[in-house]
């Protein structure tokens, strides 16, 4: 199936031209962080990461809102190009309020590529190639944290921090810019239906969803702290970069082995169980890094099953019309926990000792989510569900 999928006209190019897009997401932040460590402070550098996270999470959903009712290549060029302007601003060497303003545009701009790829697998694929393609689109994403941090870091070695920002920047213009060529992309129309000032988020059990997928980001965006504060009290603060790869690593595996499983939304509570039990091993916290390291790799292992399950259900309880829209809350779910879980971590690293109880905050919140989704699932399993939000065909031009 996987195969099959790839071989799909169109597919490999959307796939590529998104991931290139996305990679400033994980370069963002460490191209911000050594320019601010090189031109402003420590605290300067964690509010311009902040800003941007934020401006990422509040622009994401409204880009994706515009393009539901409009269409992509318009939207995302010009959110690309305010996110440009914003990185160049930053650039020039602004003071600290200007900098701020300054990533804030970026992060703002920043193209939703995940609900504009996502959309686009019903105008590609057959509906029984649809659950593995979103699968194989969460597994390809784990590279954009592998690789992301290496690009800003070997472009700021390279040539000074300045450079990091316009590498970052360059990338997600051309991957856009590669991304709204596509036959696929410039033919899509989102679906005719009656608009609603709270669009996607009338439907309550997207919602729910959306709680649960909070819950799941706040546990996994625990985890850097966690492995920070770990691999300090082992004396190798060079291991955190190290297990936090070897997670994605974990992710990746977990997502090319569920591309050969049908993925299905009432098993949501089940895997979002399993994902919070893998994080469980972490409290052994081993004297010995490369033992951690190890078991990382187990903890990443069901996120994709449990995201692909995600965007499976959001396809098919999307009201009719913001499909787009639907795939961008969810990202911002998962950043909004993400962010929240780490200064909820940090806190209670400061006030206690010893790295285990960092490891703790991950499994307890994840596996919250798993009753959430209860009648969830139990609603799709009783046939609730209706009809999937996004039909509409692309025209090839």
């Amino acid at each position: 199936m996987l195969t099959v999928v790839l071989r799909t006209a169109q597919v490999a190019r959307v796939l590529a031209a998104s991931l290139l897009g996305r990679l400033p997401l994980g370069a963002a932040p460490v191209a911000l962080l050594l320019f601010a460590r090189e031109t402003l402070s420590i605290g300067a550098a964690g509010a311009l990461v902040g800003v941007y996270t934020a401006g990422v999470a509040v622009g994401g959903p409204v880009l994706a809102r515009v393009a539901d009712r409009f269409r992509q290549p318009p939207v995302m060029l010009a959110g690309a190009a305010v996110s440009t302007a914003g990185f160049v601003l930053l650039a020039s060497g602004v003071p600290l309020w200007a900098a701020l303003f300054a990533v804030l545009l970026a992060g703002l701009g920043a193209p939703p590529f995940e609900a504009g790829l996502r959309v686009l697998w019903r105008s590609l694929l057959p509906e029984e190639q649809v659950p593995t393609a979103y699968t194989l689109d969460i597994a390809v994403q784990e590279l954009i944290f592998i690789f992301g941090p290496l690009v800003a870091g070997a472009s700021v070695a390279a040539g000074g921090p300045v450079t990091g920002l316009y590498v970052t920047a360059g990338l997600q213009l051309a991957g856009t810019v590669w991304f709204v060529t596509t036959p696929v992309v410039r033919g899509w129309r989102g679906e005719h239906a009656e608009r609603h000032w709270a669009g996607a988020l009338r439907s309550g059990r997207l919602r729910l969803l959306l709680v649960a997928v909070v819950l799941v980001g706040t546990g996994v965006g625990s985890l850097p702290v966690a492995v920070i504060d770990y691999a300090e009290s082992v004396g190798g603060r060079g291991w955190s970069s190290w297990i936090l790869a070897a997670q994605a690593t974990g992710a990746l595996i977990g997502g090319l082995v569920n591309t050969r499983v049908k993925v299905d939304g009432r098993r949501l509570p089940l895997l979002a169980l399993c994902l919070g039990l893998g994080y469980a091993p972490l409290l052994l916290t081993p004297s010995q890094p490369v033992l951690l390291l190890l078991l990382a790799v187990l903890s990443g292992l069901f996120l994709p099953p449990f995201l692909a399950a995600t965007f499976v259900t959001v396809d098919r309880i999307a009201p009719a019309g913001t499909a787009a829209e639907a795939f961008a809350w969810v990202a911002t779910a998962f950043s909004v926990g993400a962010a929240a879980g780490a200064a909820v971590d940090g806190a209670i690293l400061d006030a206690t000792t010893g790295p285990r109880i960092g490891f703790l905050l991950s499994p307890l919140v994840i596996a919250l989510a798993a009753p959430l989704l209860v009648p969830l699932a139990r609603n799709l399993r009783t046939g609730g569900d209706p009809a999937p939000a996004e039909h509409v065909r692309a025209e090839t031009p």
